[in-house]
Order: structure tokens, then sequence, then C-alpha cells
């Protein structure tokens, strides 16, 4: 399994809001990809940073969701905000959703 985590991070309210905008569409397409268990990206006490949490079934089908969301709406409007993310691969994870 390919597990995700990290952090979408607004340097403004209206960046912040960009997200709020896009991201209910962007949530939806990602958890209807083939592969995925979990898509989590949820606002932080920090109205500025939002925990982002995904987990794929192989990296074949983490592929085609980083293709997909490059080819996105939610990519285009989102491009200026910084992404902090790790990755990796991990076998037998439980799934459990970001806080």
């Amino acid at each position: 399994m390919i597990r995700l985590t990290g952090r979408l991070i607004a340097k403004t309210a209206e960046d912040s809001a960009i997200i709020r905008r896009y991201l209910p569409e962007h949530q939806r397409l990602s958890r209807a990809e083939d592969g995925c268990l979990l898509f989590e990206v949820v606002e932080s006490d920090d109205p500025l940073i939002w925990q982002v949490e995904e987990l794929y079934t192989d990296q074949r089908s983490f592929d085609g969701h980083q293709t997909r969301t490059r080819n996105s709406e939610w990519w285009e409007k989102t491009a200026a905000i910084s992404r902090e993310y790790s990755i990796h691969e991990e076998s037998d994870i439980p799934v459990t959703p970001a806080l």
C-alpha cells in the first residue's frame, strides 16, 4: 500500500477559501478512483493548515491519482498553495481517518 501524509499550507485566508471551494469535488473524484482506500483533507485548528492523508492499494493506483490530479481544476486553482507531503510504501496498514 502507498500512504501519503502531510499538509496543505495556505498563505492567506483567500488561499484557504480556494481550498474550501474546490476540495469537495477533488475529494469526491479522488475517493472514486480505483485503488483509493482513504482520502482525507481536514482543516486543522490553524485555518491556514489542512491535514492530508491518503491511502492507495498499490503504486499503480497512487500514480493514477497523481496523474488525474495534475490534470484537474483542483491542481490549477491550488497550484500556489504549499504542500508538505511524505509518501511511504507500507503493508498491513490499519485504515483510520485523519483527525
